[in-house]
């Protein structure tokens, strides 16, 4: 059987989901309905905002699902109505119980932010920058009810840089993704397909990206607050406390100075330099409350007395 042949029915979400059906609208798959979380408010104006998958959807004539949960009977029957061959899922968001994962006749699949089993959970991408870790990539695997746990049938690989932020690692991965999943549908609908178990005892859970967790514990190692900063740049964005404000840091580079944590040791155009725990943190690009973000070169000569070194910035916890 060619790829073409089956009946697909894609879930996904964000934009990560949305490049997969971009991919495989321009492979010419038969996808028979799309499935999207319904809209959520965005915006000052709380206006309902449609997902990026089901915008493209749309655009392309399909029909578009929204149950506001699987579980329920009737979502469950409207899915196996389509008798799909094969469900593709990516960044989806809600959970599939055993019951739908029995309906296609082919398989599930689901495309993973992350070298599988490391890193399974909401925020791959952030918490591996995070970490620390060398590589990332992505994993296409079957799916089973236990979360991200399901055997593997293709990786590609790319390399975390010292420049990489969130945005960055997740546009490339959104690059690379698609691509492993055709190749994946392609191998499942000719019966070449080889699933590798995954090894639990490696596993890691990226816990969901909160508030709390970008603000900055000036106890920490610089090193450590340099991977923070990059890693939930664009989202939740690091911040520290200023003059009882929140001061956004979206871009900082992590040295070898010495001096007490929060304390600001230097302020010049190359940025400024703040104490940590091991080493010290220098700010170069900041967003001030009300304000939009600015290289700190930008901000230093109306703003140099506000960060005049032997200042003090909050302790974060």
């Amino acid at each position: 059987m060619n790829s073409s042949d089956l009946r697909i029915v894609f879930a996904g979400t964000p934009e990560f989901a949305a490049a997969h059906l971009q991919a495989m609208l321009g492979a010419d798959l038969n996808i028979v309905a799309v499935y999207s979380q319904p809209d959520r408010p965005a915006g000052r104006g709380h206006k309902m905002q449609a997902s990026a998958v089901k915008e493209l959807a749309q655009q392309h004539g399909l029909p578009v699902m929204q149950p506001t949960s699987l579980r329920d009977p009737q979502a469950q029957q409207e899915l196996a109505a389509l008798k799909p061959d094969l469900l593709v899922v990516v960044a989806y968001g809600l959970i599939l119980p055993q019951v739908v994962l029995d309906i296609p006749r082919l398989d599930c699949i689901n495309s993973h932010a992350s070298l599988l089993p490391r890193w399974r959970g909401a925020a791959p991408i952030q918490r591996a920058i995070e970490a620390g870790d060398s590589e990332s990539g992505v994993t296409v695997m079957q799916m089973e009810a236990g979360l991200d746990t399901g055997p593997m049938l293709l990786k590609v690989v790319t390399p975390i840089t010292d420049e990489d932020t969130g945005g960055s690692l997740h546009d490339r991965l959104a690059e690379l993704g698609p691509t492993a999943v055709l190749q994946a549908i392609e191998q499942l609908a000719r019966g070449e397909a080889r699933a590798q178990p995954q090894d639990d005892s490696l596993a890691t859970y990226a816990h969901k990206l909160s508030k709390a967790d970008a603000r900055i514990d000036w106890q920490r190692p610089a090193i450590e607050l340099d991977r923070l900063v990059r890693a939930f740049n664009p989202w939740p964005l690091a911040h520290a406390i200023w003059e009882e404000q929140t001061l956004k840091v979206l871009a900082a580079t992590a040295t070898d100075d010495h001096g007490a944590p929060g304390r600001i040791l230097a302020c010049d155009k190359t940025g400024l330099l703040v104490g940590c725990g091991s080493g010290a943190l220098r700010l170069t690009r900041l967003q001030l409350p009300g304000g939009k973000p600015l290289a700190f070169a930008d901000l230093y000569n109306a703003r140099r007395e506000q960060f005049a070194p032997g200042l003090q910035l909050d302790n974060g916890r």
